[in-house]
């Protein structure tokens, strides 16, 4: 059960808002539901939300491998669910996806790509568990320090997604059953907007 009602007030405001989600994603989003209920958090955010994907100092998969990994450390299975669904339409492999919960004990994942989740899981750690040697390994795959900025960030964002979602009582809102649409169908519509 959700701790914030979705079902806020039917203002023009927050009508624009869900016909501009809906036809990104197919569906108005839990979260924006529960951010209707205030104009400048969900005005606000909504801006911020839509300068994320202008990010493209580091390559997309890897952002949404640290994204799933920074979820699913703190337990959001809202993002988790959107998550899912979100990488595998940006092409990642479903089972790829499906195996990040367990990424340490999978043959799926490059040497980067582990890098990348391993200091997703060190940030969102309270308090962060970030170390120098992590961030050196990170250096020797190729991140400077604009790659380093983004990736910190596209963790903080989530956390920051993941912590009002779980806080919310928002729980998965199907996403994951649309995996069967080939892999790729919506790369151009854009990244998250929750």
């Amino acid at each position: 059960m959700t701790r914030i009602s979705l079902n806020p007030p039917r203002t023009l405001w927050y009508r624009m808002g869900e016909w501009f989600v809906r036809r990104q994603y197919g569906a108005a989003l839990d979260p924006v539901r529960a951010m209707g209920h205030h104009r400048g958090v969900g005005t606000a955010y909504a801006m911020f939300e839509l300068q994320v994907p202008r990010w493209r100092k580091v390559d997309r998969t890897l952002k949404d491998l640290a994204v799933m990994a920074a979820a699913v450390k703190i337990g959001c299975s809202w993002c988790v669910d959107f998550g899912t669904w979100e990488s595998h339409m940006h092409g990642i492999p479903l089972e790829k996806v499906q195996a990040v919960p367990h990424w340490r004990d999978s043959d799926l994942f490059s040497p980067v790509e582990r890098l990348v989740m391993e200091y997703a899981e060190a940030m969102t750690e309270d308090p962060p568990g970030v170390t120098d040697e992590l961030v050196e390994a990170l250096r020797r795959h190729g991140f400077d320090d604009a790659g380093l900025v983004e990736l910190t960030m596209i963790v903080a964002v989530e956390n920051l997604r993941s912590r009002f979602n779980a806080a919310a009582g928002l729980t998965g809102q199907g996403f994951k059953d649309r995996c069967e649409i080939p892999a790729g169908a919506g790369k151009e519509s854009g990244e998250r907007g929750r």
